[in-house]
């Protein structure tokens, strides 16, 4: 029960994730890094901070007891991100929606998954046991899935008219986008190597008294303030190269009116984490493989917004085939997924332990 409590919430997660970037299309007048450094300042900053000290009793002090080290590898890593979560935003403006995410969160969740188990030595455990190659089965289909989306995207560029392509996206530029998206993926796989430099803080926060379902929003304040970090110096940057401060302060510009559009943007990519770090706890011995259920429902939940709204627009019937296809494929994977959890959880062990003992007359 605990590893489908574990999937519904990264699939919440990943609603969040795959629908962030629709109130910051109502941001009128400003230029992207505007909206990106406000909409970041509320996302990494302010309802980090809030939601952290709402579900961790004594945060302040949970992470004074955490020793420096650790906060500093937490901390990198989300500078590390940070770059991906940059670089994400400029991905969406020359990819649309549905494509951009089925290339970032594919590679995201190939970085992410992996890595982890490789650096820690268990890759060789989990695949010799049945749990652990179902769950990488799993992150094979789930690839698999991504690269059918991206093969859609390329039959799109090559059906569609210079006109067509900027009718669903302005700035369509397929080159440029897949370089961009390529460095935003694998850099935004540093976020779970953030988590997993962070446990020690979650542990801090559950012997202060915190849920364990919320241990990880302790990590969370620390890898985002890094994330916040890049994402400001490059902001602000780019406001006075560009002159784009005055966007703020323009009584020619919706100020306040896309400032809450940039605030809702901001907290529903913050939940996604929220969300994401909940689901992390109830995946039990396989909880590396939820970055991959992750990033298959932000892939699934994105690409239903791009066909909303229409960036598959005059795209032929073979394209739109093959969209639905890696859609249905990454949603399959899921499942795949969570099955090889649950064959590595106590819930399923347990009775055959139980069975093993009666029959050796234990």
């Amino acid at each position: 029960m605990a590893v489908i409590w574990g999937v519904i919430l990264h699939a919440l997660g990943g609603f969040a994730s795959g629908s962030f970037y629709l109130p910051y299309k109502k941001v009128s007048g400003w230029a992207w890094e505007s909206y990106w450094l406000v909409g970041g300042i509320v996302s990494w900053l302010v309802v980090p901070w809030i939601l952290g000290f709402a579900t961790v009793p004594n945060l302040l002090e949970v992470l004074h007891q955490t020793d420096g080290t650790t906060l500093l590898w937490v901390y990198f890593w989300g500078i590390m991100w940070g770059f991906g979560g940059l670089t994400f935003g400029l991905a969406m403006r020359y990819l649309g929606l549905s494509l951009g995410m089925a290339v970032i969160m594919g590679l995201c969740a190939l970085v992410g998954t992996l890595v982890p188990p490789i650096w820690e030595g268990t890759m060789g455990h989990l695949a010799s046991t049945l749990s652990g190659q179902v769950t990488l089965l799993g992150l094979l289909v789930c690839l698999v899935g991504i690269l059918i989306c991206s093969r859609a995207g390329l039959m799109k560029e090559k059906s569609l008219t210079a006109e067509e392509k900027g009718k669903s996206i302005a700035e369509y530029d397929l080159r440029k986008g897949l370089m961009v998206a390529v460095f935003s993926g694998i850099m935004s796989a540093c976020f779970a190597f953030g988590l997993a430099a962070g446990q020690k803080i979650a542990d801090l926060a559950v012997q202060q008294g915190a849920d364990p379902l919320f241990k990880n929003n302790a990590i969370l304040v620390v890898i985002l303030l890094g994330g916040l970090t890049t994402n400001a110096v490059w902001c602000l940057y780019l406001n006075v190269k560009n002159k784009t401060y005055t966007d703020y302060f323009n009584p020619s510009y919706p100020a306040l009116r896309n400032i809450i559009f940039c605030a809702m943007a901001g907290t529903m990519w913050y939940f996604q984490f929220f969300f994401y770090g909940m689901g992390d706890t109830k995946l039990g011995t396989y909880r590396f493989s939820g970055w991959t259920l992750h990033m298959a429902f932000i892939i699934a939940f994105s690409s239903m917004w791009g066909l909303v709204l229409h960036e598959w627009r005059g795209a032929n019937k073979a394209t739109m085939r093959t969209v639905t296809l890696g859609i249905l494929t990454v949603v399959f994977s899921t499942i795949v997924v969570g099955y090889g959890n649950y064959l590595g959880s106590p819930e399923h062990s347990q009775p055959a332990q139980d069975a093993a003992a009666v029959s050796s007359g234990k």
